[in-house]
């Protein structure tokens, strides 16, 4: 009995100490920060303080940030000059002086035909000339001595001109005979042999100049106040994967196609270790607006309304709704061509919670568990940090059944 009264006794004494403490704890303990934790007024002190609180909203700052304006399409390349090589005269092939597929200059013989006919023409007419010449001048002694009439001695001055002329044919016909580059460039395959007989205007070869090359490509007529000679543009090409070429307009066809709506346009791009070649497929990108400081908003930002688009801007702590005029969007952001500046912030999320005039706070991002770790680099090992517990406590944690099923000592009586 005297066991059961002394229990008793030390719980009431330890019930009165924990009540006392918890009394003088109240009592010391300071009032609450009038602050929230985004360092301003709460809701309920601002209620009491006569202010009306502001309503929390994401807002970002317009950013600079390039945005060219480009048209895609595709085209075909093109020799900067081509042609296929033909005879002027009809002859023998004698000699071939190229290489399938090596560079020639300017003026290199390429094929010779055989000369022998022409060059017995040639030897012909200078005989002729030759004859004429002396007849001119035996007529030009006697008319100084008036043996010989004025007619005779122009029949003479005639036979003389028409003999220069006939050693001027026969000699352009010789030269005819060799076949010579017309321009510096690649030579193609040949479809003659060394001793084949060729009429005037067979194919022989063809020759291409490959650098620079001109790219030929379509855009829809819609585009074509956007176009003009010297913007710059991009070629890629499937057979050359990763690598990008650059060039220029050089000119824009005034003829549009009636069958597609389209302007052709033409541009050259440098081919200096010749990896690109005429006919293949290309990819341009051109480039009709270089524009390197554009104002660039969220796409989230923008709160559309009919045929306008708006924002919400935060000018002193309020929102104000300001009509803007938007270019192109890539990539979640916006263009933004009037209406905002470079230092305005405008509001992100919480539109549908404001109107214009409204006072506005910014809303605070939640703090992570990676930011508090990294807040406490030396923390020691196994130790959560400070405001917060880990991630692998966050991730899984212990469910209160769990936690009642885990194992106690039993208590000996």
């Amino acid at each position: 009995m005297k066991k059961t009264v002394f229990g008793v006794v030390a719980v009431m004494v330890i019930a009165v100490a924990a009540a006392g403490g918890f009394w003088f704890g109240a009592k010391t303990s300071p009032a609450p920060s009038s602050s929230s934790a985004l360092g301003g007024a709460t809701p309920q002190a601002a209620s009491k303080a006569g202010a009306t609180p502001g309503v929390a909203v994401e807002a970002v700052k317009v950013a600079l940030q390039p945005m060219p304006q480009a048209i895609t399409a595709v085209g075909s390349l093109r020799s900067d000059e081509s042609v296929t090589v033909r005879p002027e005269v009809a002859g023998r092939i004698s000699a071939i002086q190229f290489q399938e597929g090596q560079r020639v200059t300017k003026g290199a013989t390429l094929i010779r035909l055989d000369p022998a006919i022409n060059q017995a023409e040639v030897q012909q007419g200078r005989a002729n000339l030759k004859l004429a010449q002396s007849k001119y001048d035996r007529a030009v002694d006697l008319a100084k001595s008036n043996f010989i009439s004025g007619q005779a001695k122009d029949e003479a001055e005639n036979n003389l001109r028409v003999a220069e002329a006939g050693l001027q044919l026969a000699e352009a016909k010789l030269a005819k005979m060799e076949i010579k580059a017309p321009f510096s460039g690649i030579i193609g395959l040949r479809v003659v042999s060394i001793g084949d007989y060729v009429k005037e205007g067979a194919d022989v070869v063809n020759l291409e100049s490959i650098d620079p090359l001109k790219v030929d490509f379509r855009v829809p007529e819609m585009y074509m106040r956007q176009v003009r000679v010297g913007q710059s543009l991009q070629v890629q090409l499937d057979a050359l994967p990763g690598k990008t070429f650059e060039g220029n307009v050089v000119a824009v066809n005034p003829l549009f196609d009636a069958a597609g709506r389209s302007i052709v346009i033409r541009a050259v791009v440098r081919n200096s270790d010749t990896s690109l070649r005429p006919g293949m497929f290309a990819r341009v990108r051109l480039i009709t607006r270089d524009e390197q400081n554009a104002l660039v908003i969220p796409e989230q930002a923008i709160v559309p309304q009919g045929d306008e688009q708006y924002v919400f801007r935060i000018t002193d702590g309020r929102a104000s709704r300001v009509k803007i005029e938007v270019g192109q969007r890539r990539d979640g952001n916006v263009e933004v061509l009037k209406g905002l500046s470079a230092n305005d912030t405008v509001v992100t999320a919480g539109q549908l919670k404001i109107r214009d005039g409204v006072p506005v706070t910014l809303a605070a991002r939640p703090a992570t568990s990676d930011a508090a770790a990294a807040s406490t680099p030396n923390a020691p090992a196994g130790v959560p940090p400070a405001g917060g517990a880990t991630a692998a406590a966050m991730a899984s944690p212990i469910t209160p059944a769990k936690a009642e099923n885990v194992s106690r000592p039993t208590p000996k009586s």
